[in-house]
C-alpha cells in the first residue's frame, strides 16, 4: 500500500447549515476542516462525501477506491441507507481501514461491527476533557506527551456498551468527573478501526492541532497494506497430490 493512502472524509454536513454556532466555527463543514488538515499532514488523496449526496456520496466506485474512510455522524444515523452501510462493512472486512469520530460510535456503521449496543452517557456543558495517553508506544499516539487538555468539550462518560478494545491507546477525564475509553483500536476481518472520541460540532476540536495530529496518526495506523477482493467466499480448490480413495499418493 502506498505511503499516501485514498481518504475520504464522511460527515452529516447539516449541523454546519441549521445551527449558526456550528456555522460560524465550520463555516465549510467539519469534513473540510478534517481534510484541510490532513492535507497539511502530507496527505494529497484525500476527498469529501456527505450524507445528503447520492448514495451519501459513496456509491461503489467510491469506496472501492478508499483506502481510508473517516466518519462524522450525530443526530441522523437512522437517514443513512442500511445498503450503503452493509457496503462500508463489506470494504472493513476486505481491508479498508475506518475511523470514526466522536458521535459516530452510534452510527450504524460502528453498531454493526461492534455488534453491541455502543451507548454512553453524556453531558453537553463545555467542560474541560483532559486526554490521557495510556499506550504511548501505540503508532496512534505518535508525537504526544503524557496528555493532552480541551478547555471546552461534551462529555461522554462508562460505561460505553463497545466489545473490549484489541488495544486501549487514549483514556478521557472530565472536569464533571466522568472518564471514559476514547481511543479504541479494534480489527474486523481484514480491516483497522479506531475510535477517537473528541469532536462535539458546537465547540472547535477540529481545529485543535493535537487533535488533527491524532486523526493524521489514525489514519496512517488503519491504512490497509492491501484490500482482499473477496476475502468472505468459499472457494473450492483442487488438491495439490493425486488423490486415491480420499488419501494422497
Amino acid at each position: 500500500m502506498s505511503r499516501n493512502p485514498r481518504i475520504v472524509v464522511w460527515n452529516e454536513f447539516r449541523h454546519e447549515r441549521e445551527n449558526p454556532v456550528v456555522r460560524r466555527i465550520y463555516p465549510d463543514g467539519i469534513h473540510t476542516a478534517i481534510m484541510n488538515a490532513l492535507r497539511r499532514d502530507g496527505f494529497s488523496d484525500v476527498r469529501s462525501a456527505t450524507l445528503d449526496e447520492p448514495e451519501h456520496g459513496l456509491p461503489p466506485e467510491v469506496l472501492e477506491e478508499t483506502d481510508v474512510l473517516l466518519w462524522w455522524g450525530h443526530r441522523h444515523h437512522d437517514d443513512v441507507s442500511d445498503a450503503v452501510v452493509k457496503r462500508v462493512h463489506d470494504r472493513v472486512l476486505r481491508g479498508m481501514g475506518l475511523v470514526v469520530l466522536h458521535s459516530g460510535h452510534f452510527s450504524k456503521i460502528f453498531k454493526r461491527l461492534m455488534g453491541t449496543a455502543c451507548s454512553v452517557n453524556w453531558r453537553a456543558d463545555g467542560e474541560r476533557e483532559r486526554v490521557w495517553v495510556v499506550k504511548p508506544e501505540h503508532p496512534v499516539a505518535e508525537g504526544l506527551g503524557r496528555y493532552f487538555e480541551l478547555e471546552q468539550e461534551e462529555m461522554y462518560g462508562e460505561v460505553f456498551e463497545i466489545p473490549e478494545p484489541d488495544e486501549l491507546v487514549f483514556l478521557s477525564w472530565f472536569a464533571g468527573g466522568e472518564v471514559f475509553r476514547s481511543g479504541c483500536c479494534y480489527t474486523r476481518g481484514r480491516g483497522r478501526i479506531f475510535y477517537f472520541r473528541p469532536g462535539h460540532e458546537t465547540f472547535p476540536t477540529y481545529h485543535d492541532a493535537t487533535v488533527q495530529r491524532v486523526i493524521g496518526n489514525a489514519a496512517r495506523w488503519v491504512a490497509p497494506h492491501a484490500i482482499a477482493q473477496d476475502p468472505s467466499a468459499n472457494i473450492r480448490r483442487d488438491p495439490l497430490e493425486p488423490l486415491h480413495n480420499g488419501r494422497a499418493g
